[in-house]
């Protein structure tokens, strides 16, 4: 097959990516191994995480495109109460990490609906479930990339002259011989207050394996998985107790502290206030990541909540899942430990009235779209990342190191985001990392390898550090990323440059930084404060 521009990878930054690339007419190319588009916010079923201005300012439109298109589809096929249809700012969840939080379905829906018209025209093309597998290289140029369909022995063979990597892990860097880094930095290499002395490439963010769940009558109790027993008394030393307990380490504070879990409050939907510069809302794990509040519903529509379960416990951290030989055992392993969470609070979780277990806690694999009940893919916090013509380091968006002054402004932004510096317990052993970031921009120069001509990231794989990461791997800056990578490369194909030229000549570049603001894309903040 031959396209203009071959997106590899379905997620939130492919979806952005083809969809830039179709609407400035290019042909397109977009593959995905699983059976949903979108990634984090689907087959991964992690709701948004976003910052406090999401409702004002601090995305692209196209992504402002998705979120309205989100309520609009609950207002217009769910049976909302009049009272929740009426809400501007609906949030059919009522969840507390993010002002939208909803079924992962719905997103796949509206995602669907965006791309419908370039598939119907047949400039876009999905090939899914398609995962790669090989690549051609010519120099510094990537000449082809061969994709295996996931469940038979089928293999096309797809050649563009721009390739866009937006997989969850950067699967076309190796494949590609691109240059790339995983893991912790040295802090002699990027003088990051929080970099270790010396470089730890193994030391990754953990992964989850996410689930949803309701509470009604019966007994739900799933078999017991193989490995429970170890989970269950599985105690990391900076844990605080056992890893299958309501007491963890605060992300922020690393006080142990004791969250609660009550399934189904007769809370008021439109109370919650999830801003997270008050609130981080994981106090009621139930309504932490909930998904469907049932009294954003008419009476009988919904028996129970729906919950997401996106907590500390479920996190992956034994070994990384990147560039090591068994990583499929390890996702494996992940599944079991989310299994185990589950059979846990199903028979042994302490309960509010001196109980335990909740045997009323059902899994619903038909709200994550998956036979085994869990979602269909692990949520991936850290890709491997691209050795970038500029990478973006702690120093450059620290609330503590920038503090009134903001966050480093580049001359070269194509984009805006915001979130703290949020890393999860990692596979070296690190507790948690979480450090108040300033509004930040993304560079670039971070969407630039240092080499290849034609390779361009389009999600978590930018040129940022383990630390920056953290803050630069949420749904709104994947979006953002992708969205400019596609637009990159219609413009390079336009003008017959490279993006390398694009950065590097003043002219092109405030040609393209005028193109991508009148896609949408904001590229400067307005003055206000971080957290």
């Amino acid at each position: 097959m031959r396209a203009d521009v071959l997106v590899v990878g379905g997620g939130l930054g492919g979806v952005a990516a083809a969809l830039a690339a179709a609407r400035a007419g290019r042909s397109v190319v977009l593959t995905e191994e699983f059976d949903w588009l979108g990634g984090q916010l689907t087959s991964q079923a992690v709701p948004p995480d976003e910052h406090s201005w999401i409702e004002q300012f601090g995305a692209t439109a196209s992504y402002r495109e998705l979120r309205d298109g989100i309520r609009d589809y609950y207002r217009r096929h769910y049976p909302l109460t009049e009272r929740s249809r009426a809400w501007t700012d609906l949030n059919p969840g009522a969840g507390w990490v993010s002002r939208l939080c909803h079924e992962p379905r719905v997103a796949v829906a509206v995602l669907e609906q965006m791309l419908a018209p370039y598939r119907g025209s047949g400039r876009l093309t999905v090939l899914q479930p398609y995962r790669p597998v090989a690549a051609e290289t010519d120099g510094d140029r990537v000449t082809g990339v061969t994709l295996a369909h996931r469940d038979r022995d089928d293999r096309i063979e797809v050649v563009a002259p721009y390739v866009l990597d937006a997989t969850e892990t950067g699967e076309l860097l190796p494949l590609t011989g691109t240059e790339y880094v995983t893991g912790f930095e040295s802090q002699a290499e990027t003088g990051e207050p929080s970099a270790p002395a010396q470089a730890q490439p193994m030391n990754m963010q953990a992964v989850s394996v996410c689930f949803a769940l309701d509470h009604v009558d019966g007994d739900h109790t799933i078999d017991r998985p193989a490995g429970y027993d170890f989970w269950r008394d599985y105690k990391p030393d900076f844990w605080g107790d056992r890893m299958l307990s309501w007491r963890s380490p605060h992300p922020r504070t690393l006080e142990i502290v004791e969250r609660s879990f009550t399934p189904n409050p007769d809370d008021d939907p439109l109370s919650v206030n999830a801003d997270q510069r008050l609130n981080p809302g994981d106090g009621n794990l139930w309504t932490f990541r909930r998904i469907a509040a049932r009294r954003n519903f008419v009476d009988g529509a919904y028996g129970s909540d729906i919950t997401l379960v996106n907590w500390p416990m479920i996190d992956y951290f034994e070994s990384p899942v990147i560039d090591v030989p068994n990583a499929s055992w390890h996702l494996a392993k992940a599944r079991e430990l989310s299994y185990s969470v589950l059979y846990w609070l199903q028979t042994e979780a302490p309960r509010p009235d001196g109980g335990t277990g909740f045997p009323g806690l059902r899994l619903r694999g038909d709200v994550t779209g998956s036979r085994d009940g869990l979602a269909q893919a692990p949520y991936i916090r850290e890709s491997r990342r691209i050795r970038a013509e500029y990478t973006v380091v702690e120093q450059d968006l620290s609330l503590a190191v920038r503090g009134e002054h903001g966050a480093v402004s580049y001359p070269d932004s194509v984009g805006v985001g915001m979130y703290r510096i949020d890393l999860h317990p990692s596979t070296g052993g690190d507790n948690y990392i979480d450090v108040g970031s300033c509004p930040f921009e993304i560079p670039l120069g971070a969407l630039i390898p240092q080499r290849m001509e034609n390779l361009l990231p389009a999600g978590k794989n930018i040129g940022t550090t383990h630390v920056t990461n953290g803050s630069y791997r949420l749904h709104p800056v994947e979006w953002n990323v992708g969205e400019v990578a596609g637009l990159l490369a219609d413009f390079c194909l336009a003008r017959g440059e490279s993006p390398r030229a694009v950065r590097g000549t003043p002219r092109l570049l405030a040609e393209f930084t005028d193109r991508v603001s009148a896609a949408g894309v904001q590229r400067r903040w307005p003055r206000i404060a971080g957290y």
